[in-house]
């Protein structure tokens, strides 16, 4: 027999289930980056410009251990909505299991080898005598709790696909909040200055993660955490990894490419170019977070009725979410492009490093109203499984077409040259993102026409 839940995804009207389930998600995502947000400007306004530039080389390290939650949580969320589509419940609750382990065992090797290595990788990345010191300090702290991080999104996750949107939301509200209230208390209170937003991320998590843990140990949930499941098998994993393999491998690829970026502004303008590359990309997440929590939202219902076979539900979702995402970043360009001033001002006080960021802001989200369509289409193959075209389209922005740009544009136009590659990249990998999105439509009218016509001779 369907649950209500189940019954909602195949018949509520399009745009009621895509703001029952997006609202949520675009609030919890939204929250963490504001709390993101506040954190940076507490270090950039308390700290100084420097820590501002020591955080930002900070994040290819940190899109690297996100990776893991990646490569898990967006995997088993996926598989486990196109699951519960085939009413296989007893699927979705081996995925919990394995999910769980696997992400443990991940985080224990890969943090484990980071923290053995952190300085002299902080140095390969970008990090100078100044700036070390505050990427070092964030870092040993952060990265000790990462597991919690993982375990959080990663369930959080599959909290969302099997049917607990506004759940999901309080998890991402309650860790915002409490990062929110302790952030000045470790900061100022006990006078611990960037290690005290690190101290303040990490407590922050494992109470999110506790509250998330705690919902599939309960038995009116749909899907519980079993402990006879609780096992790996490799027929689940390779399922899990094989669609979490695109987003893992576009955290890794933004990783890489936050490294050569950070490497060309040290070489092209200092340490205060790092920093306002570090305020660029903390004002675009504050936009593109609101397209993910969106993802988050259509996820379930595009892999739930793929797994159906209700093929005029996916396709209408999908273009439901797409007009949504344009109108979000057309928002977001003009913003970026009125008032570049005002984001540099709240992170900074010092007017060199305000110059340089508002300068940047302006060209890098220059061609932004491409973007939320290119997000889109790759979480839309994402959440139908198919893996290779969703990981194409992740590396076409983040690597393939960004790389040559950071390459080639500085020995055109110098610094400019590195905030031009954004937007020429943005422009590439929406074109490639339309031809390959055109396909696929007419592949699901297709098999939308198939069924049909066999409904009609049964």
């Amino acid at each position: 027999m369907q649950t209500k839940k189940e019954i909602d995804f195949q018949t509520k009207k399009i745009s009621k289930i895509v703001w029952e389930y997006a609202l949520p998600g675009i609030i919890g995502t939204v929250v963490t980056a504001l709390y993101n947000v506040i954190g940076r400007i507490f270090i950039g306004q308390s700290v100084g410009a420097l820590a501002i530039s020591g955080l930002a080389i900070t994040f290819p390290v940190m899109n690297l251990t996100a990776s893991i939650g990646m490569l898990v949580g967006a995997g088993a969320a996926a598989r486990i909505s196109i699951s519960l589509g085939k009413r296989d419940k007893l699927t979705s609750e081996k995925i919990l299991g394995n999910s769980l382990l696997l992400t443990i065992i991940l985080n224990a090797v890969f943090i484990t080898l980071i923290l053995i290595f952190l300085e002299p990788i902080l140095r390969a990345f970008g990090a100078s005598d100044l700036t070390l010191p505050y990427a070092y300090d964030y870092l040993k702290i952060v990265l000790l709790g990462n597991v919690f991080v993982s375990l959080t999104y990663n369930f959080n996750a599959m909290m969302r696909s099997s049917g607990y949107p506004k759940k999901a939301m309080v998890t991402m509200l309650i860790g915002a909040v409490f990062s929110v209230i302790l952030t000045p208390i470790f900061l100022y209170g006990f006078d611990l200055g960037i290690q005290g937003v690190a101290w303040a991320t990490v407590v922050s998590m494992l109470i999110g993660m506790i509250f998330v843990m705690h919902h599939f140990l309960q038995k009116k949930s749909l899907i519980r955490l079993k402990w006879k499941y609780i096992k790996l098998n490799k027929k689940i994993i390779i399922a899990i990894i094989s669609i979490g393999m695109s987003p893992f491998s576009m955290q890794v690829a933004a990783s890489g490419v936050a490294v050569l970026m950070n490497t060309s502004l040290i070489r092209h303008g200092g340490d205060l170019a790092v920093g306002a590359y570090g305020i660029i990309n903390t004002v675009l997440m504050m936009f593109l977070m609101i397209i993910m929590g969106l993802n988050q939202g259509t996820q379930p219902i595009i892999g739930y009725n793929y797994g159906a076979g209700n093929y005029k539900r996916v396709r209408a979702t999908l273009l439901y979410a797409i007009k949504l995402a344009t109108i979000i970043t057309v928002t977001g360009a003009l913003i970026g492009v009125i008032f570049p001033g005002v984001f540099a001002a709240a992170f900074t006080t010092d007017t060199e490093l305000m110059s340089i960021t508002e300068r940047g802001i302006r060209i890098a989200v220059s061609a932004m109203p491409l973007v939320g369509f290119q997000i889109v289409s790759s979480s839309f193959f994402q959440s139908i499984g198919f893996a290779t075209k969703s990981l194409i389209q992740s590396l076409s922005r983040q690597l393939i077409f960004l790389v040559p740009g950071i390459i080639l544009l500085p020995r055109l136009w110098g610094l400019d040259g590195l905030w031009i590659a954004m937007p020429v990249s943005d422009i590439l990998a929406f074109i490639l993102s339309v031809f390959l999105l055109t396909y696929q439509l007419r592949q699901l009218k297709r098999m939308e026409n198939v069924k049909l016509e066999s409904s009609k001779k049964q």
